[in-house]
C-alpha cells in the first residue's frame, strides 16, 4: 500500500524533536554537495585548471549570465543563494533514480522551506534596494487601491512555487513507483529518464521564477 506523500514518517528523535526522512534526505544531500563542492575547489589552478575545477567554473558563468538576463544586474550579490538553490533542487530531484531513496523534493515540507526561502530573500532584498519605507511604498503602486492586491500577490505567487515545484516531483517518483510495482524492475528506465528531465526542468523553473520575484523586488520603481 503506497502512503500519502502528505504524511511525513518518523524516523528517529533528538529530545522532542521528531526528525522525519525528508529531513535526514535533505541533510544527507547538503553534506554530499558540501563535500563535493569542497573537493573540486581545494585545489584551484589558474594556468592549468582541471576538469573539475573547469566544469564548475562553468556552471558559475552559467548561472552569472542567466542572473544578468533575467534580474538585469550585477550577479555577484544574487549567485550564491541562486546558485545553491538550482543545485540543491536539481540534485535532489535527481537523488530519486537512486534505489530506495526519496528524493526531498517529493516532500511538501521540503518545498514549502525552500519557497519560504524565496519569499524571505525577496524581502530582503526589497528593503536593501529601497529602503523600509521605499519598499513598503512599492505595495501602493499604481494606486493605495491595489494594496490588498499586491500583499496578496506576495503570498499567491510564494504558494504557486511550493505547490508547482511539489506536484511535479512527486508525480513523477508516484508513476515510478506504480510502473515498478506491476511491470518489474527494467520497464520503467524510460520513465525514469523521462522524470530526470523532469527534475532538471523544474530546478531551472524554480530558480528562474526565484529571479524574477527577487529581481522584481530590486526594480520595483522601474
Amino acid at each position: 500500500m503506497m502512503k500519502s506523500p502528505l504524511v511525513s514518517e518518523v524516523l528517529f528523535q533528538i529530545g522532542p524533536v521528531a526528525i522525519g526522512h525528508q529531513v535526514a534526505a535533505t541533510w544527507a544531500l547538503m553534506c554530499a554537495l558540501s563535500l563535493f563542492c569542497y573537493l573540486g575547489t581545494r585545489r584551484l589552478e589558474v594556468e592549468a585548471p582541471g576538469r573539475l575545477q573547469v566544469l564548475f567554473e562553468t556552471f558559475v558563468e552559467t548561472v552569472q549570465s542567466q542572473i544578468r538576463d533575467t534580474m538585469r544586474c550585477e550577479p555577484r550579490r544574487f549567485l550564491p543563494l541562486i546558485a545553491t538553490l538550482f543545485l540543491f533542487i536539481f540534485f535532489a530531484n535527481l537523488s530519486s533514480l537512486i534505489p530506495g531513496f526519496e528524493p526531498p523534493t517529493a516532500s511538501i515540507e521540503t518545498d514549502a522551506a525552500l519557497a519560504l526561502i524565496v519569499f524571505c530573500s525577496v524581502i530582503v532584498q526589497g528593503l536593501r534596494s529601497h529602503g523600509l519605507l521605499g519598499y513598503l511604498r512599492t505595495f501602493a503602486a499604481p494606486s493605495w487601491v491595489m494594496i490588498p492586491l499586491n500583499l496578496l500577490e506576495q503570498l499567491t505567487r510564494t504558494f504557486a512555487l511550493m505547490v508547482r515545484l511539489f506536484g511535479n516531483v512527486m508525480s513523477g517518483v508516484f508513476v515510478i513507483a506504480v510502473v515498478l510495482s506491476l511491470a518489474g524492475l527494467f520497464v520503467p528506465i524510460p520513465f525514469m529518464a523521462l522524470d530526470l528531465l523532469t527534475g532538471a526542468i523544474q530546478a531551472y523553473i524554480f530558480t528562474v521564477l526565484a529571479m524574477v520575484f527577487i529581481g522584481a523586488a530590486v526594480h520595483e520603481d522601474s
